[in-house]
């Protein structure tokens, strides 16, 4: 089943870097676009002002995955049948120096948009055709060494900062959900993304940047 024929579809962190550009190339495909987004620091409705332009239709809520009540309204105001859940706090350096909002967004956000989605998904009559998508990461596999095998869908989780950890435990919910409850999930696991409208901190702009203005370019460990 694609995920491109649905009518109506949420998705969460839809102004963020990998949820705009999934918009931007899935959006003649798609039916109305709800886009959930709290617009932190590494979003922007910029990335979106294209829907606007090509009069796409287009409905944008400024709002945290966490906020139950609204999550709630939504999902059954407009109807819908696909949750693309990109809402995350993402970065591993913040994570180690601000570990709450990593567990506030990435755990109880994603518990948010499980339970609404599954109540609602209980009152349809729990079609088949329903899907929540949880975008994950690599991340909570670990780390590889230089000759170790590439991670696949079997390896062990064994994350090392509090951001994996609160993207493990959320992959642990969505998978909970699928097997106690059946509601139909998928998990994704995005390994080293980059390109238009990434936050600056991520490595390869950072880089990129920093070369540009001749800074040094910071290296973690022995590089």
């Amino acid at each position: 089943m694609s995920l491109l024929i649905k009518e109506n579809v949420l998705i969460t962190g839809g102004a963020g870097f990998i949820g705009s550009n999934f918009i931007r190339s899935a959006c003649e495909s798609l039916g109305v676009i709800l886009v959930l987004d709290a617009l932190t620091y590494a979003g922007s409705d910029a990335t979106l002002s294209y829907l606007k332009n090509n009069g796409k239709d287009f409905i944008f809520f400024k709002a945290d995955v966490c906020d139950s009540e609204l999550v709630s309204q939504l999902i059954a105001e407009y109807s819908i049948e696909v949750i693309i859940h990109f809402a995350a706090e993402s970065h591993v350096d913040r994570s180690i120096n601000s570990p709450a909002a990593f567990v506030q967004t990435n755990l109880v956000g994603t518990f948010t948009l499980l339970e609404a989605f599954r109540h609602y998904w209980i009152v349809q009559g729990k079609p088949d055709n329903y899907r929540f998508l949880h975008v994950s990461t690599d991340e909570v596999f670990g780390s590889l060494g230089p000759h170790a095998p590439p991670f696949c869908e079997k390896a062990l989780y064994a994350p090392n900062s509090p951001y994996s950890a609160s993207k493990a435990g959320s992959d642990h919910l969505v998978r909970a959900y699928c097997h106690t409850y059946g509601l139909p999930t998928l998990i994704t696991h995005c390994a080293n993304n980059y390109g238009p409208y990434q936050f600056p901190e991520k490595l390869i702009p950072l880089m990129c940047l920093n070369i540009l203005l001749g800074k040094p370019l910071p290296v973690y460990g022995d590089g």
